[in-house]
């Protein structure tokens, strides 16, 4: 027959010839406990008993069981107890002390008690009786956005089937506390209801109510004792920690450090009214405006900005300014103050500056490149970059750079402060160069979908050559420029073997889609059918084409690139495109070779057929059919940067009846073009959807064959058009430059502002004044530059602000009815300034802004050209690269030649749309 005894009460019962003693505790988890012994006074001890305190008795375990658990193992349980069956124990006493103290400590109880229910000899049989905290059934919160409880469930681990404890409790209080901290809520209430659930056995349902309360905004930020930095200086470097705008007639004026002597005012007799940033700090009591500027206060940004402060003391020459303390407090409107009070020290200066441990450069080389020299305000911050203790990705001018691109991967350097005389203080740069190191692996991981040989054959590091710092950023920069791979997350781990002195490297790369599709459809009345359908393979595989386990959807990974694309206007325009690139033909070296087809077809009069219900004539058309191949090859001399590429080209055109162009006596025939075009370029630019820096620009010349000079003495002018367009004639040259300028640092998720400046110039002239000049192969300005119907071979350069222009007056508007003609221009520039801030660097979605300003125009002639005569725009846009339809965007530019008198800025506006690539 099983007894039980509960806390502390020792019973006993004759009739089952037993005797039992029951223990058990009970407790909050958030006070005090001192766990419950077995130990019972004496007399509480019934007569019966075997034992007493007086005569102890020896026992063996016989048997444990467990009751009062539901969701909990009870082997697992016993095993926790520290107790089990063949264990000797004496009663009364403590043994069993440890037990309740390991079950405590699960913090998975409310009630713990062990039970004696049966004694035979010197053997007992035990109970360990249980009840378990109750379980988390549901969760709810009120007073919160469900986006916000989303959040704070994620951080605080909450889940159904936890037990419910003042640990868990506190948790989530303190995960909601740090969570509305951030946001800038700093009087946050946190209340809990339980609720048993009938549905499950010893469950609740928690009810979290939160009160956020009011937002809390830095009010003041509050410096003393800085003299030399102006407190506008220091708060500028304060990134996190901002003071609010505010206007008022009562400023306040609650201060924790300051005294009389700081509040003397000397603004009107240091005559500071005559210095803008003295008359700004003397308004700002009253009047402060801060644009973009979030005043949440964050204890780690708070703690980073302070740090900045001090850097900035030292970048000075303060080597022991300190902020002997700070405070932040409310104010009397609830929102917060911050107080800092620093002591600036004097101002030290660099002295002698000795080397130590070189023998690869002299003192003198290293000097020049440390640009350091005695007498300079000591800046430690400006010493440790000098010296490259800290190498920035990009590289530059330091004495490590300068060793480890020679192979000194061991190198180290270490600047010791020798001696401090008064403010001048001597160092000494110990070095230690160490032998050169030889690349020995290199090993590539990450790359699921790209064959390994397309990225090593952009390493500059090859196993056997010395290591060089310059040949891996390089590296990294090929590897980035191929598109394939996250730019962000491509990472370059050096391995040196200090032993043997060689060094392996690890390239670790994240695979990003990169094929793109162009489709577009719709349906255009008497027209038909309209659209556009497109593909481009990024990372193509002509070598596996008969290959079906690598279709997927086509073969891929030789980095090979193979696009199609189809688009119709109905019966008015139609288009096909085909051109596929081997980067590098022969796989040995960076031969780019390139084959392009196309044809294309328009119909000029279905579109006024279309209007005046017409059935469309056939006998007017104007068709397209060209081919181009084009060979690429890398340069060693100036630098590797640079590229030759020579490509030859033809194109035919037939017209029937297609008088667009405006030229008499050149409607019907069929003219040939066979050109080839010489092209220099050079490309640096750190990556290519969103450069940071770096430059590129090319110098191109195409040329036809100089038909005319076969025949000298002949005037070919006095032919029909029809002849002389047979094979037409010219020579054309462009030019075209980008530079990328980062102005500012980068922040931790590597983004900055980036400056880009471009400039493109194109001329197009005859070989001899015999000759006519066709309308084939000019400039087209104005305009998106993405006009489906510019099948007549022209450079299209795209202008924002503007349509379509074909005069290179300004001010005169073709659209109102000025003579104009459709033959294009043969001379052309253009200038462009952008400012550029990426929104998302995710490579599943770039997304940057930019501000523009713009001019361009064309001329009909040589001596037409007037470089002071541009047409000028500006205003802003959006790019977003989506890797399944490449490169998409928008700009919204203001015209400011299209401003006319009596009209407003909408009328000189143009909103345009770019699709997969960047118009020139």
């Amino acid at each position: 027959m099983k007894k039980l005894f509960r806390s502390s009460h020792l019973l006993a019962t004759a009739l089952c010839c037993s005797v039992s003693i029951g223990v058990s505790a009970q407790q909050n988890d958030t006070t005090a406990h001192k766990p419950a012994t077995d130990t019972v006074p004496a007399n509480n001890l019934p007569a019966e008993a075997p034992f007493t305190y007086a005569n102890p008795q020896e026992y063996e375990i016989a048997d444990i069981t467990v009751s009062g658990t539901q969701y909990l193992d009870k082997s697992l349980l016993i095993s926790i107890a520290g107790i089990s069956p063949g264990d000797k124990v004496v009663l009364p006493g403590d043994h069993f002390a440890k037990t309740i103290q390991s079950l405590w400590s699960q913090r998975l109880f409310a009630n713990v008690a062990i039970n004696i229910t049966k004694i035979e000899g010197n053997k007992i049989w035990l109970e360990i009786d249980l009840t378990e905290r109750p379980r988390l059934s549901e969760f709810v919160f009120h007073g919160i956005k469900k986006s916000e409880s989303d959040e704070i469930t994620t951080k605080a681990s909450l889940r159904k089937g936890s037990v419910v404890t003042e640990s868990l409790k506190q948790n989530t209080i303190s995960v909601i506390r740090r969570y509305y901290a951030d946001k800038g809520y700093r009087n946050i209430s946190v209340a809990f209801e339980e609720q048993n659930d009938p549905r499950q056995t010893n469950s609740v349902k928690l009810i979290i109510t939160v009160s956020k309360g009011e937002k809390v905004h830095i009010q003041n930020i509050n410096i003393v004792g800085n003299d030399v930095l102006s407190d506008a200086s220091l708060k500028k470097k304060m990134k996190g920690t901002k003071e609010q705008t505010h206007f008022t007639l009562h400023p306040d004026v609650e201060h924790a450090y300051i005294d009389s002597a700081d509040l003397k005012d000397t603004y009107w007799q240091d005559w500071g009214f005559l210095t803008p940033s003295r008359t700004f700090q003397e308004l700002d009591p009253w009047f402060r405006f801060k644009l973009f500027s979030s005043s949440k206060f964050n204890d780690n940004k708070y703690a980073d900005d302070k740090d900045k402060m001090l850097a900035l003391y030292n970048s000075k020459g303060y080597r022991d300014a300190a902020i002997v303390d700070d405070t932040t407090y409310f104010t009397r409107n609830g929102n917060l103050n911050v107080d800092i009070r620093v002591e600036e020290g004097k101002k030290y200066y660099f002295g002698n500056i000795n080397w130590k441990g070189n023998t690869r450069y002299p003192d003198s080389l290293l000097n020049q490149v440390l640009g350091i020299k005695k007498g300079d305000v000591y800046n430690m911050e400006l010493l440790d970059k000098r010296i490259g203790k800290q190498l920035s990705p990009e590289g530059g001018a330091d004495i490590s750079s300068l060793y480890m691109d020679k192979g000194y991967l061991f190198f180290h350097i270490d600047p010791v402060e020798t001696a401090i005389r008064k403010d001048t203080i001597d160092f000494e740069l110990r070095m230690t160069e160490g032998p050169q190191a030889t690349i020995k692996e290199v090993r590539i991981a990450g790359n699921d979908k790209t064959n390994e040989h397309v990225i090593r054959r952009e390493l500059r590091t090859i196993p056997g050559e010395k290591f060089s710092r310059a040949d891996l950023m390089r590296s990294q920069r090929e590897i980035s420029a191929l598109g394939f791979f996250n730019p962000e997350h491509i990472e370059m781990n050096p391995v040196p073997h200090l032993e043997d002195g060689t060094v392996d490297i690890d390239y670790k790369v994240e695979e990003k889609a990169n094929d793109q599709l162009e489709l577009s459809a719709g349906w255009g009345g008497y027209i038909g059918l309209t659209g556009t359908l497109g593909v481009t393979f990024n990372n193509f595989s002509l070598r596996n084409i008969f290959n079906k386990e690598t279709w997927d959807p086509l073969p891929s990974g030789d980095g090979q690139k193979l696009s199609v694309r189809v688009s119709s206007n109905g019966k008015a325009y139609r288009s096909y495109n085909f051109s596929f690139t081997e980067p590098w033909l022969g796989g040995k070296h960076r031969n780019q070779f390139s084959v392009n087809f196309y044809s294309s077809y328009q119909n000029p009069n279905a579109y006024s057929a279309a209007i005046y219900g017409k059935a469309i004539s056939n006998n007017a058309y104007f068709k397209v059919l060209g081919a181009s191949v084009s060979m690429g090859k890398s340069l060693k001399w100036p630098d590797d940067y640079f590229t030759f590429i020579y490509a030859l080209n033809y194109q035919q055109y037939k017209l029937k009846n297609y008088n667009y162009f405006n030229i008499p006596g050149f409607d019907n025939g069929t003219a040939n073009n066979v050109s080839i075009k010489l092209t220099l370029a050079r490309s640096s630019v750190s990556q290519p959807i969103f450069p940071t820096s770096g430059s590129s620009f090319s110098l191109s010349a195409q040329l036809t064959p100089p038909y005319s000079m076969f025949d000298p003495s002949k005037d070919y002018r006095q032919e029909s058009l029809k002849d002389q367009f047979s094979f037409i004639e010219y020579q054309k040259y462009r030019f075209n430059v980008d530079w990328y300028v980062p102005l500012s640092k980068p922040r931790s998720d590597n983004k900055m502002l980036v400056l880009r400046l471009a400039a493109k110039y194109g001329i197009i002239s005859r070989y001899d004044n015999r000759t006519t000049l066709s309308p084939f192969g000019r400039f087209e300005l104005g305009g998106d530059g993405l006009s489906n119907f510019a099948i007549y071979d022209r450079d299209i350069i795209s202008q924002r602000g503007y349509p379509v222009y074909y005069t290179s007056d300004p001010k005169v508007n073709p659209e109102n009815g000025q003579p104009t003609g459709y033959e294009g221009f043969t001379v052309f520039n253009k200038y462009i300034m952008e400012l550029r801030y990426p929104l998302s660097l995710n490579p599943s979605s770039t997304i940057f802004g930019l501000a523009f300003v713009e001019a361009a125009n064309g001329y009909r002639t040589v001596e037409d050209y007037n470089p002071f005569r541009l047409r000028r725009s500006a205003g802003l846009g959006m790019r977003f690269y989506l890797p399944m339809f490449g490169l998409l965007g928008f700009d919204y530019g203001i015209g400011f030649d299209r401003l006319q008198p009596g009209s407003g800025l909408k009328d000189a506006a143009k909103f345009t749309f770019m699709l997969g690539f960047e118009p020139e």
